[in-house]
């Protein structure tokens, strides 16, 4: 019965390219109009195909990591590309039955009380520091690289990343500064020493506390940058700027007002604040249960008119949104290189399923990047319309001052 009702459903999603899918028993059925298989996926459990009818995306990314579902050659760039193609094509009924319902649970699912939230945050973060030390850069920046230049390498691109964004918050000296989610605390230090401001931090992973308090004391900077193991909603006080990096992902809908009721209230009446997200070009959706379930429970990338009506609800002014495309599709592509070659290494500290799952999890993600409607948006916003300059030359001064001197 159960390969049936697969069967039927495989012939109805696939509008382009093609699959070749072997069965238990070891029947190999090809689905989708192209000539050739773009890929190949081999199920080895019976009991899977009951699971991949009623919940695909969990079903398939469990198999994955247990070694019962085999992805020929372990290509999963063909794998994703293809399947992701197709459902930017047509989404069939039944997947969209299963995001509708998702959808219809996430105000449970996603609801992140303080005590909630801090073990969501533990489930990822406190990993073992020393897996993020395989595929992350130096600085330990968990977030999409600016790739200004094609050839950047990750160190350079993540270091534009964080350049870019300072610009974008028109420091001074001596400008207090608020980080919601301050990771292993490399925004915080650039910004204290290469901008001479004060940084709070906060952050509920006790791991990424312990690495960026450390890191303050050997720079130096402990008189200029304080870590706290904090809810952000546990903050008081005012400041001049606040930032906010890969960390709204963590927010979840329901909490979409009372976090940006955060940033107005901690904001000073002439302040900044900048925030960086990865959002969905589509409107709302749910997330991916695999995702949610082993990756970023709690976790929602919000659509610009979710996050939108927030910011309006709060009374801020959005005063600059730059969307960037593509950009997180090589982040993750070096990522992924980066922990493939570091694998035996992950492999001592967890065992090979654990790899599996976060192979498994960089391609995913990259090429939902690369082929679907999911980017990254910057938000700039503030209570007044002045508070930055009128155009964007004060991003690129160099540039802006050719352009004078040509008028002249």
């Amino acid at each position: 019965m159960w390969t049936l009702v697969l069967d039927g459903m495989l012939r109805q999603f696939f509008v382009t390219g093609a699959l070749d899918f072997t069965y238990p028993d070891g029947t190999t059925r090809r689905y989708g109009p192209g000539q050739g298989a773009d890929a190949h996926l081999i199920v080895t459990d019976p009991a899977l195909l009951r699971r991949l009818v009623l919940s695909t995306e969990l079903a398939l990314g469990e198999g994955y990591m247990d070694g019962t579902v085999q992805v020929a050659d372990d290509d999963l760039d063909a794998f994703f590309t293809l399947i992701i193609r197709n459902i930017v094509r047509f989404d069939v009924w039944w997947r969209r039955l299963g995001v509708r319902l998702r959808r219809a649970k996430r105000w449970i699912d996603q609801n992140n009380p303080a005590h909630r939230a801090r073990a969501n945050v533990a489930h990822h973060y406190d990993l073992s520091g020393a897996l993020y030390d395989l595929f992350l850069d130096a600085d330990r920046q968990y977030s999409c690289a600016y790739f200004a230049r094609p050839d950047m390498t990750l160190e350079q691109a993540q270091d534009a990343k964080k350049h870019h964004i300072a610009a974008k918050l028109c420091l001074s000296p001596d400008m207090e500064v608020f980080e919601i989610g301050c990771g292993w605390g490399g925004m915080a230090l650039t910004l204290a020493q290469d901008y001479g401001v004060r940084v709070l931090g906060v952050t509920l992973s006790t791991e990424q506390h312990k690495i960026a308090t450390a890191r303050a004391a050997r720079a130096g900077l402990s008189d200029r940058v304080r870590f706290e193991l904090k809810d952000y909603r546990a903050v008081s006080g005012q400041f001049d700027r606040i930032v906010s990096i890969g960390m709204f992902e963590h927010v979840g809908a329901p909490h979409y007002g009372e976090y940006f009721d955060v940033v107005r209230d901690r904001l000073k009446p002439d302040g900044i604040a900048l925030i960086h997200t990865i959002g969905r070009v589509a409107p709302p959706g749910a997330t991916s249960p695999w995702i949610a379930k082993y990756i970023f429970p709690g976790g929602y990338c919000p659509s610009m008119s979710e996050m939108a009506a927030a910011v309006e609800h709060a009374n801020l002014y959005p005063t600059d949104l730059e969307v960037w495309r593509l950009h997180y599709a090589e982040t993750l592509r070096h990522w992924h290189d980066r922990f493939t070659a570091n694998e035996y290494r992950a492999r001592a500290l967890y065992d090979d399923r654990f790899c599996r799952m976060w192979r498994y999890y960089l391609k995913c993600c990259e090429h939902t990047f690369r082929h679907n409607r999911q980017a990254v948006f910057q938000m700039q916003i503030a209570h007044r319309a002045d508070a930055v300059p009128l155009t964007r030359d004060y991003l690129h001064p160099a540039s802006a001052q050719r352009q004078l001197r040509a008028a002249e």
